[in-house]
């Protein structure tokens, strides 16, 4: 990403936050068309996808007084819409043809150059700050994200309690929390944990 796109959307940001629409329009005509592809290369659902991108910037909207994005305004944006997607595939899985849901995880990577872009940008965040937590959370972390292995596994392999693992996860989160901007929820960052990568 440009540094003079970067730029302009932090003087968008302070716009928004000052409660100006106009800004929260130029943002929804920047990037509503990419979350859009995002979002439908997963539902295949043009009207729910179009919700969907209705609801990422009616938060936006909702909470832009406290905004405090600290990765790049795109990579916040897409990182919302995927997690509203998966929110709406696990909140309708009885409705939802199984098609859909089969080939889920191979449409999320199969997306256009522009949300290529965003997830990889995502990613690399993620990569780089769980790379700055201290070396024995990077390695609880990575055991449960990577490994995928339980808290009792970990405990176990580690010779340590699981409250001290759950100690160090929690603290992980919530450090990537904090570096994407206070106002994504610990359900979206734990969403983020499991998905992204």
């Amino acid at each position: 990403m440009s540094e003079k796109s970067i730029q302009n959307d932090d003087i968008l940001l302070e716009r928004l936050k000052s409660g100006d629409n106009q800004a929260l329009t130029e943002i929804y005509n920047a990037y509503w068309k990419s979350l859009f592809l995002s979002s439908y290369s997963l539902l295949k659902n043009k009207e729910t996808s179009e919700d969907i991108i209705q609801d990422v910037f009616l938060d936006i909207w909702k909470k832009r007084e406290q905004l405090k994005i600290t990765i790049s305004l795109k990579a916040y944006l897409y990182a919302c819409t995927r997690y509203k997607v998966y929110d709406y595939f696990r909140k309708n899985k009885k409705g939802i043809n199984v098609d859909l849901i089969e080939n889920l995880n191979t449409r999320a990577y199969q997306a256009t150059p522009a949300t290529k872009l965003m997830h990889k940008e995502l990613v690399e965040h993620i990569e780089t700050v769980v790379s700055t937590l201290p070396k024995k959370c990077r390695e609880i972390y990575l055991l449960s994200r990577e490994e995928q292995l339980s808290h009792k596994e970990i405990a176990q392999k580690l010779n340590i309690s699981t409250k001290t693992i759950e100690s160090h996860i929690t603290r992980a989160l919530k450090t990537l929390r904090t570096s994407m901007g206070g106002l994504i929820s610990l359900e979206m960052v734990i969403w983020l944990h499991s998905h992204i990568n």
